[in-house]
């Protein structure tokens, strides 16, 4: 098929020619006949230039499909560069080929342009949310020292904590890209990564009064401890943004023993919303009401699962909760 292809683009690129051929041919038949010469010679003389001219044209269709060969063996490799091009058979090639060569040129330094200006920005913003922690664990301890209104008190801890785990999430984002060569992949014990988890919102579960199912689990799965834990955080942490009374359950899927299941009874996510949740920036419709969602936390977390072997899936009733399913058996990795 695609010898046809070829064949075809070769045809149409020689029309002309073809077209001026049978323009001779015509001509030289009407000179013989005009002149009336025996029609012999007519039909001897066209054969040889038609077998000739079938000899040059199939020349000339290796040459087309052997270049043709070699561009797009170049365009397969071709990086920055444009690599060898086929020589040029004339002053028209030639410019095209320096036109070529040139927008490869211009192309690859953008690239470069842009690759020091995304190092140079990654670069300070892991500085900025280094640095960021410092006045926040400072604040955290005069907190814990300040005398007065406990119930005050607490709230400023739990609107710190909630800064504390957006410059986490800036870290994190921006170590999404070299995450591979970052991650430990062992057994844990699932049982301890949740509850490490769940520790950190404690003071959330408390202002809130929101109770928490933790099933006692026997399972150990294979996984990176801290990229495993940042996204349990962000499920949980959603789970109690958008739950206001009742509970959050963690347990395993009685079908499947590595698939963990975190449900809660909050105000649930739209059905038109469900399919997109995990897109970046997509807030939908209870974080356009909420005013404080980024839209960043659960692409974040299908991202990290993916690399990780995993796989999340979401279902979701408004009104009666959400039910966030994590099957954490990998097969494609082998224990450390």
């Amino acid at each position: 098929m695609k010898i046809l292809f070829v064949l075809g683009a070769y045809l149409k690129s020689r029309i002309r020619v073809m077209v001026a051929f049978v323009l001779f041919i015509l001509v030289f038949a009407m000179v013989y006949a005009l002149y009336y010469l025996p029609l012999e010679p007519i039909v001897y003389s066209t054969e040889l230039v038609m077998a000739l001219a079938v000899v040059f044209a199939g020349l000339d269709f290796v040459q087309f499909y052997q270049k043709h060969q070699r561009l797009t063996e170049g365009i397969s490799r071709a990086t920055a560069g444009v690599g060898e091009l086929p020589k040029p058979r004339d002053l028209l090639e030639v410019d095209y080929q320096t036109l070529t060569r040139v927008l490869a040129e211009n192309r690859a330094e953008l690239i470069s342009q842009f690759d020091n200006r995304q190092t140079d920005m990654i670069d300070y913003y892991t500085l900025w949310a280094h640095q960021i922690k410092t006045p926040i664990s400072a604040m955290g301890l005069l907190l814990q020292t300040e005398e007065g209104d406990r119930e005050r008190t607490s709230t400023y801890a739990q609107e710190l904590f909630k800064i504390e785990q957006y410059v986490e999430m800036v870290l994190q984002y921006l170590r999404l890209e070299s995450m591979s060569s970052d991650l430990l992949l062992v057994e844990y014990d699932l049982a301890d990564l949740i509850r490490q988890a769940v520790k950190k919102y404690s003071i959330i579960f408390i202002n809130k009064k929101i109770s928490l199912e933790l099933e006692e689990m026997n399972c150990r799965v294979l996984t990176d401890e801290k990229w495993l834990i940042f996204v349990l955080e962000q499920i949980i942490s959603n789970a109690l943004k958008y739950t206001n009374q009742g509970k959050i359950s963690i347990y395993l899927d009685e079908h499947s023993e590595k698939t963990l299941i975190i449900s809660d009874t909050g105000v649930g996510i739209r059905e038109e919303d469900i399919k997109r949740i995990f897109d970046r920036g997509f807030t939908g419709y209870n974080g356009r009401m909420d005013k404080k969602s980024t839209g960043i936390g659960l692409y974040l977390s299908q991202q990290v699962l993916n690399k990780l072997s995993h796989v999340i899936t979401v279902t979701s009733q408004v009104g009666k909760g959400t039910r966030v399913s994590i099957d954490l058996a990998t097969k494609r990795f082998e224990a450390l």
